[in-house]
């Protein structure tokens, strides 16, 4: 495979730091450019983030030296360093979209973290596994943009990323109806650590704000269609969400119960999980994981601290389905959420669509 420049913008944050982790020794991405807001612009990288490094894993030496760009400012520069750009940026969702034009504009692929363009109708919004065809929007955003080689891509909330991957699949065939779910999310899906978020020690907050609405809407454009250069949104499943931050550093945890048109048996269930199979793995992508969808059949599994960091962060472990008394089966998910949820789910994606062409 070819070999790609990338930059990140916004790499001072949790986020960035993850991207740069996951990026360090990535065998077809190599970082060569660090953006973030005029008030690292001209540090280097460890000056930049001094002591707000929030991972337990060190920052790599080889980043330590590297000199900021300013990610508003510098667009010009990027551009001759980089193929394209990993963007998760803390701005307000009408600047992240408009920075993000402009890097789209500038002829500068943008694989994106942030929320701001999930709704735009021709930028795709991927998990990779469920809905790569999705890609194929690109080809109509870039008429709209005027553009050749540039264009946006998302990736969706990384609390879907939990349960949506085992929802999906059984649609097809059953039809899924109803979906109502609780999630109980990490603190570092706030960017924090128990360091900075004492609050949170011994503590769960019922409110995460936007969260609710994300997981009932997104969904929607997941199981979406593209028509007349557009994604048009799904008129089902009927979601409803309740999402509690929890005292948890990694790793969202989900309880789900589905009603479908018509109800399978659990082995139906079980055998759609352990064969499925996406575009990553068919595609031997270098982040996908081997095993996407993971069943435990012990009744106090998956565990979060035991199960995030299976297959690199990239797995979704599922457990403890049975039949439930108003809907038709209920069971539990969990995703690591800055790594299947956020970047690594961001280079995933930007492997998915480099290996379809995109970005040459």
């Amino acid at each position: 495979m070819k070999q790609y420049n990338v930059g990140i913008i916004g790499a001072t944050g949790m986020v960035g730091q993850r991207f740069a982790l996951i990026l360090e020794n990535h065998p077809w991405f190599k970082v060569t450019a660090l953006a973030a807001s005029s008030r690292s612009a001209g540090k280097t990288y460890a000056e930049a983030v001094g002591d707000r490094w929030k991972i337990l894993t060190p920052m790599p030496e080889k980043y330590k030296d590297m000199i900021i760009l300013d990610a508003d400012k510098d667009i010009d520069k990027m551009k001759e360093l980089v193929d394209f750009v990993f963007c998760a940026v803390d701005m307000k969702k009408d600047e992240i979209k408009a920075l993000e034009e402009r890097y789209a504009k500038a002829e500068i692929p943008v694989m994106s973290n942030n929320s701001a363009h999930r709704f735009t109708p021709d930028v795709p919004m991927l998990i990779p596994e469920i809905n790569d065809a999705h890609a194929d929007v690109i080809y109509d955003q870039r008429k709209r943009l005027g553009t050749k080689k540039g264009f946006i891509a998302v990736k969706s909330n990384c609390s879907l990323q939990s349960y949506v991957p085992a929802i999906y699949p059984l649609d097809e065939k059953f039809g899924v109806k109803d979906v109502l779910v609780s999630t109980y999310q990490a603190i570092s899906g706030a960017g924090k650590t128990f360091d900075s978020w004492p609050e949170m020690i011994d503590n769960c907050i019922p409110y995460i704000g936007g969260e609710e609405e994300k997981s009932e809407k997104e969904p929607l454009k997941i199981w979406g269609k593209i028509e007349n250069g557009e994604i048009a949104l799904a008129g089902r499943p009927n979601f409803t969400a309740q999402c509690i931050r929890v005292p948890v550093s990694d790793g969202h945890l989900a309880a789900v119960f589905v009603r479908f048109d018509k109800k399978p048996t659990k082995d139906e269930i079980l055998d759609i999980w352990t064969n499925f199979k996406g575009a990553p793995q068919e595609l031997k992508l270098p982040s996908a994981p081997e095993i996407f969808l993971k069943y435990y059949e012990e009744d106090n599994m998956p565990q979060t601290k035991l199960v995030r960091d299976n297959e690199n962060g990239m797995q979704v472990s599922i457990g403890r389905l049975r039949e439930d008394t108003q809907y038709d089966y209920k069971f539990v998910c969990i995703s690591h959420n800055t790594l299947r949820g956020a970047a690594g789910g961001a280079v995933l994606m930007a492997e998915l669509l480099c290996a379809k062409g995109f970005v040459d």
